[in-house]
């Protein structure tokens, strides 16, 4: 799944800054979250400042031949995600990488060059309010970081809220899903057949209680 510009128009933009600026000494992260009913579809967009590239060019390419090749994107992505944290209602998830893509050198050098990475993730079975939180723990150093939701194409989803700390290395996202139980009621909540049989119950002691009256 690619999520698309048109639809981030439907929440606040992620980032405020002009799209024709070139960043300078920050690493900004960018993460905007899409929620189904079982699952997450997130996208990263990463983009380094003028000067801070150097030294994550060399943090990349690891060989360094001067050149980033496919395997050393795909291990910088994967680093990426082991540096977020992920959870729903208290229950760690496992993001999957979908795709990653990398700018040409020379725009990265100029501060405006992103590196984009799509990733998911399945969520388990929940009540009807949830809580999701994403935590990026990566190069924090050097990076900014913001993230925002969008709004749910599924109408029995409602956004509720989303918090962030000062950073905005903290992100939590609350909201509802309609047509789903609350499991901790459903657990206290009898099923229909022990009502038929406690109703079953009264009715025969009633009944017996009448007879010995009379």
């Amino acid at each position: 799944m690619t999520l698309r510009t048109t639809s981030i128009a439907a929440v606040v933009v992620v980032s405020a800054w002009p799209a024709a600026a070139h960043r300078l000494d920050e690493y900004l992260q960018g993460t905007i979250i899409s929620v189904e009913k079982d699952r997450i579809w997130a996208q990263m967009t990463l983009t380094p400042g003028v000067a801070v590239f150097s030294w994550l060019f060399a943090d990349i390419d690891r060989n360094g031949d001067g050149v980033i090749t496919e395997a050393e994107q795909q291990d910088y992505a994967a680093r990426v995600l082991r540096d977020l944290s992920l959870s729903i209602d208290g229950h760690r998830l496992t993001p999957r990488l979908l795709s990653v893509q990398f700018p040409d050198t020379g725009e990265m050098k100029e501060g405006r060059g992103e590196i984009q990475l799509d990733f998911s993730a399945a969520l388990p079975p929940g009540g009807r309010n949830r809580k999701l939180i994403l935590e990026n723990r990566h190069q924090p150093k050097i990076s900014v970081y913001q993230v925002n939701c969008l709004v749910p194409r599924d109408p029995s989803i409602q956004i509720e809220g989303q918090f962030r700390n000062y950073t905005q290395s903290s992100y939590r996202l609350e909201y509802q899903q309609s047509g789903v139980s609350d499991p901790l009621l459903s657990s206290l909540w009898p099923g229909p057949l022990v009502w038929l049989a406690g109703i079953a119950f009264l009715l025969l002691t009633r009944l017996l209680w009448c007879r010995r009256r009379s």
